[in-house]
């Protein structure tokens, strides 16, 4: 939808990073947004709260009140407001205020404000990171190529920590702590990640035997994740090596980073992603 007027200059600015006014309103929401969480990790600390508890509740309304009129111009500007609204960062923006909001019905909302720290995410666009943003595509693309072994994998981990943690209950029982199955598959899932926070220990042989088991597991499974993602990773870099092409030789194969052809040392034209308005 074309953009007229009042709509096409605010768009200009609160979308756009190209002109000086974009880039400073991009860097003043930027600081803006840091000041703000940044307020509701002091207001945390109760003698801070103490002494500054008022200028606190006051500074934290300012910040709603200016990231309040922020999004609704957003949506105000935007070339598409469904497109806008339904996005990660139209959604981002709105969660960023609804926290104050529901601190007037539920108490302790207000500490969820801190989401608005994903905001940050723009500075990527406003400092023209482009090949930073691919890197965390490429990613996203790897772990979303992976998920179904992922999902078999972990499905796999859940099945043996159900039946250690029954076995546990039975071996140990109420007085050694394991007071039921689910409490025993907690202290299963604890020991087989090897974080043992040691809230619950067995204190038979035969319980200890099979911790000493369900921790070696622990150690032999806990780089298959690590695997799975991997390979995608490499099967993902290879493909985007692929994508990277010399217009003039038709070379293909090229690194993401490379500036010229390899074969015939044609210059390369940059190689990028494209992204969308609010992406």
């Amino acid at each position: 939808m074309a953009l007229t007027g009042t709509r096409k200059r605010l768009n200009e600015i609160i979308f756009g990073t190209d002109s000086p006014a974009g880039k400073n309103f991009d860097v003043f929401l930027i600081w803006a947004i840091l000041l703000s969480v940044a307020l509701v990790l002091f207001a945390s600390v109760e003698s801070l709260w103490v002494r500054f508890g008022e200028t606190f509740y006051v500074l934290e309304w300012f910040f709603t009140g200016l990231f309040t009129v922020e999004y609704l111009l957003r949506i105000y500007c935007a070339r598409d407001r469904r497109e806008y609204v339904t996005s990660f960062y139209g959604i981002v923006d709105l969660l960023a205020i609804l926290p104050s909001y529901l601190a007037l019905i539920f108490t302790g909302a207000t500490y969820l404000m801190v989401i608005r720290l994903l905001r940050v995410l723009r500075i990527f666009r406003v400092l023209k990171l482009v090949r930073y943003l691919r890197d965390a595509n490429l990613l996203v693309r790897s772990l979303w190529q992976a998920r179904r072994r992922i999902l078999v994998f972990y499905t796999s981990v859940l099945v043996i920590c159900i039946i250690f943690g029954s076995v546990m209950f039975i071996v140990e029982g109420p007085r050694h702590g394991f007071t039921s199955i689910p409490k025993s598959i907690y202290w299963t899932i604890v020991t087989i990640t090897t974080v043992g926070y040691g809230d619950i220990t067995p204190h038979t042989p035969l319980g200890q035997a099979i911790a000493a088991m369900t921790m070696l597991i622990g150690y032999s499974i806990i780089a298959v994740p690590t695997g799975i993602v991997t390979a995608e990773l490499a099967h993902e870099l290879g493909r985007e090596k692929q994508l990277a092409r010399c217009h003039n030789c038709g070379k293909s194969g090229h690194d993401a980073d490379a500036e010229y052809c390899k074969q015939c040392g044609y210059r390369l034209e940059d190689f990028e992603e494209p992204i969308d308005e609010e992406s």
